[in-house]
């Protein structure tokens, strides 16, 4: 059976790709960056999943006003890098893995979830910069990739509620899987920016903790939010943290998290990062949990019988 063990949610601005394909990555500006991004590396490669599932936001490349879907799944066996308008990044093409994401794409339809099928797919920046934080720069990505693609740049984006629902979803899509595949779950977006208008470059770092916290220790609270909360407090763009909570929801109630990392401005936005494992064994800890009632009951039980006996001196010296 195939099993979800953790998530990763990440910032992917796109100058950190151009930091990266330009070799800058160990200017000062830069590196308190990518240095934020070195334990993350080493976690995943001991995690070594089989496929990552990465929820990211298209940016043109792949759709335009012609076409909006709402939740967009690449089901192709390969997505080219898209040209953004200075020629694709200098990374590998990303090989998908059609079985997996043709076997979500039924069970989420069959779940009511009114999914695109892809089957032909450029990604952009909103991909590839979170693959290259976590993988660095290789001659070719360690795993195959799911791309699912969420519009957040038109009115209206989907709510927390439906993203987080949608990752419940993908949890038992992927747990009705056959094969025993390990999967990693990415949300990516954020956080808090805002690219033009009058609040152009307004970073809320107060709101973004919040936000990381609050998707550790209770993410009903980010699902309840309005998107005219999310742009108020987190700018215009700052909507793009729903796609935090399709992760959050694909993982179980009660995780770990197992790393945080928070920098400003890169690029006049804010950079979060988050990973949450799943807790994949009770062990003695829940079976200490388990006892613990049990013997609380026994020395209440204690108790009693010693007030009863305290009773029955007292009553005796009555007579």
């Amino acid at each position: 059976m195939a099993r979800i063990v953790a998530g990763v949610a990440t910032s992917h601005v796109p100058a950190i790709a151009a930091a990266l394909d330009l070799g800058k990555s160990g200017e000062p500006y830069w590196k308190r960056v990518f240095d934020g991004y070195q334990r993350s590396k080493e976690w995943l490669r001991k995690v070594d999943p089989d496929v990552i599932i990465l929820v990211y936001n298209d940016h043109a490349s792949a759709f335009s006003l012609e076409i909006i879907p709402t939740f967009a799944l690449g089901c192709a066996a390969q997505f080219p890098i898209a040209d953004e308008g200075w020629g694709p990044r200098p990374v590998p093409a990303v090989k998908g893995h059609p079985e997996l994401a043709a076997h979500i794409a039924q069970s989420l339809i069959l779940d009511e979830f009114d999914l695109t099928i892809v089957n032909r797919m450029d990604v952009d920046h909103g991909l590839t910069v979170p693959l290259s934080l976590m993988y660095g720069q290789p001659k070719e990505w360690p795993c195959p990739v799911i791309p699912l693609a969420v519009n957040v740049v038109m009115y209206p984006p989907p709510t927390g509620h439906r993203c987080f629902m949608l990752g419940r979803a993908i949890r038992k899509a992927v747990e009705s899987y056959p094969e025993d595949l390990k999967v990693v779950v990415f949300g990516t977006g954020g956080m808090s920016h805002q690219i033009s208008g009058q609040r152009a470059g307004l970073i809320n770092s107060k709101f973004d903790h919040a936000f990381l916290d609050n998707l550790t220790k209770n993410p009903g609270k980010l699902m309840r939010m309005s998107h005219l909360e999310y742009m108020r407090e987190a700018g215009a763009e700052g909507v793009e943290m729903v796609m935090w909570l399709i992760m959050r929801g694909a993982l179980d109630d009660k995780i770990d998290e197992v790393y945080r990392f928070y920098t400003v401005p890169a690029s006049n936005t804010a950079v979060g990062h988050i990973i949450l494992e799943n807790r994949r064994k009770a062990g003695k800890k829940a079976a200490a949990k388990i006892r613990r009632p049990a013997a609380r009951k026994s020395n209440k039980m204690k108790r009693a019988a010693a007030t009863q006996k305290i009773h029955r001196v007292v009553s005796k010296g009555k007579r």
